[in-house]
């Protein structure tokens, strides 16, 4: 039976909320700006607290279940984080006090910055930008600042691999450069070849995923770097699968310019629903002068009686401010956590234990999945869902089924390189338990392919909202009370 919306349970005269008096002399509103009729619910504060909580509990969380969602790396993000985010000296600041009156901030902020420096292997690292997105245009645009400062206004040119991410290409082309893609090779590789032909004089550079989105470590890492570098550009080293790296590579030792870092994704803030994100970018000696401004520094020395003192500074050549204040504290906070609970071993540990559950995984669906770039894996992999045997099923219909037994899907459809791809991403945080009933799953789904594809075709089953018409509901939204937006214009 489907959820009633608020409007359907609205009774006339019900009261959940009084305003307090009016402590202030009132004021007549102008008339164009009253509202004769508002349509407002009307209900009980309880109504209102059971239907929300009822929502709640439809809805698919890693608090509730398994999030398999390829390059997004869902893992748990512990309490711990939570309560350390809400703690009064941290939640109550604002961005606007002195800077004498949030040293404990400040030295939070300065030792983050400093622990992904040694983490990625850089030698300055900004925590400005909200989200990996925007940690991608930080980079780009300092990239661009660089070769312009150079006179080299020529270099216009990003190389994009097949494999990479999908805000890569956009990136770049906000930032006003030109995209060449660049082909994989027969092992998922960069291409070698097809990378020669694009180093001229008009590279500013390449923006590589690695490991890469279909879940390995490019084999050609050091000789892509090599070339770019020989001919005048910066490596961009997208971030987002950072999981798979931590205390193993620095990309920064491997000659990578710039990266950013995921803490929505790699340390475990939270991930998901628009936000926040947060996308720290780290690069080497000489873009430090150019990352955005402020920076949170040292500017008085401490003791071992006084500790020191915390401000801000702007780089020389700095591209400005690419946030409002100084990024998403709260997702700081989280991240700093998490890194002071795991330290040193345990970060490295993080990754090793992502890299053991996919390829755990893998091992298990090889012989029922087809698995096109079947070599060991990174943090995750890539399937294809179609068989030859039973033509009419495709990722989505195995997604949708997958629904039915208590998973959420795994990313689809991504790398477009794949086709009818499902990625795969177990993270860390999963048990052998839960990866062994999403392989059965997986395993059945296969089976019911073969000897029942209508199954498959119709699903979901067993869920609040079945198969549903996404062109019709991309173009027909209903935001409100049973109004659709056709019917409201």
């Amino acid at each position: 039976m489907p959820e009633p919306d608020l409007c359907e349970l609205s009774v006339p005269n019900r009261i959940g909320f009084r305003f307090p008096e009016v402590d202030v002399p009132c004021a007549e509103l102008p008339k164009g700006l009253v509202r004769e009729h508002l349509p407002l619910p009307e209900l009980y504060e309880l109504d209102v607290i059971r239907r929300y909580t009822r929502l709640s509990q439809l809805n698919h969380a890693i608090d509730t279940g398994y999030y398999p969602l390829g390059s997004c790396t869902m893992k748990y993000n512990p309490k711990i984080n939570e309560e350390m985010a809400r703690l009064a000296g941290f939640a109550a600041v604002h961005p606007l006090q002195p800077v004498q009156s949030v040293q404990g901030c400040l030295a939070l902020m300065y030792e983050l910055q400093e622990w992904l420096k040694e983490i990625g292997g850089f030698a300055g690292v900004t925590l400005q930008p909200a989200a990996g997105a925007q940690g991608e245009l930080t980079g780009i645009l300092i990239i661009r600042a660089y070769h312009k400062d150079r006179g080299e206004l020529q270099r216009t040119k990003i190389l994009i691999p097949d494999s990479a991410h999908g805000t890569n290409p956009a990136t770049s082309a906000m930032s006003g450069m030109t995209v060449v893609e660049i082909k994989s090779d027969e092992r998922g590789n960069t291409d070698l070849d097809s990378l020669r032909k694009q180093c001229d004089e008009t590279l500013a550079g390449i923006m590589i995923t690695n490991p890469n989105t279909l879940g390995l470590f490019d084999e050609n890492i050091e000789e892509v770097i090599r070339l770019v570098h020989e001919a005048g550009g910066l490596v961009y080293g997208d971030g987002a699968n950072m999981n798979a790296l931590l205390g193993i590579v620095r990309p920064g030792d491997l000659g990578i310019d710039v990266l950013h870092f995921n803490l929505h994704k790699t340390f475990s803030t939270p991930h998901g629903g628009g936000g926040p994100g947060s996308g720290p970018v780290g690069v080497c000696d000489k873009l430090v002068d150019y990352l955005p401004s402020p920076i949170v520094t040292i500017t008085q020395e401490g003791d071992e009686e006084t500790p020191p003192v915390y401000g801000f500074y702007t780089p020389p050549k700095s591209i400005g401010r690419v946030k409002s204040f100084h990024g998403h504290f709260g997702m700081m906070v989280r991240a700093y956590t998490y890194m002071l609970m795991h330290g040193k071993e345990g970060l490295r540990k993080v990754s090793e234990h992502a890299v053991l559950n996919a390829n755990y995984l893998r091992a298990r669906l090889r012989n029922v999945y087809h698995i096109p770039y079947d070599r060991i894996c990174m943090h995750e992999f890539v399937a294809e869902g179609r068989w030859e045997d039973a033509p009419e099923v495709r990722a989505l219909d195995i997604s949708k089924r997958l629904m039915d037994f208590g998973f959420h899907p795994p990313t689809n459809y991504f790398p477009l390189i794949v086709h009818e791809a499902l990625m795969i991403e177990p993270t860390e945080t999963e048990s052998k338990q839960t990866l062994d009933a999403f392989a059965d799953a997986l395993i059945r789904i296969a089976e019911e392919a073969r000897t029942n594809p209508d199954l498959l075709k119709s699903a979901p089953h067993h869920t609040p909202v079945g198969r549903v018409d996404e062109v019709k509901a991309a173009r027909d939204l209903i935001l409100a009370c049973g109004v659709s937006v056709e019917e409201d214009t």
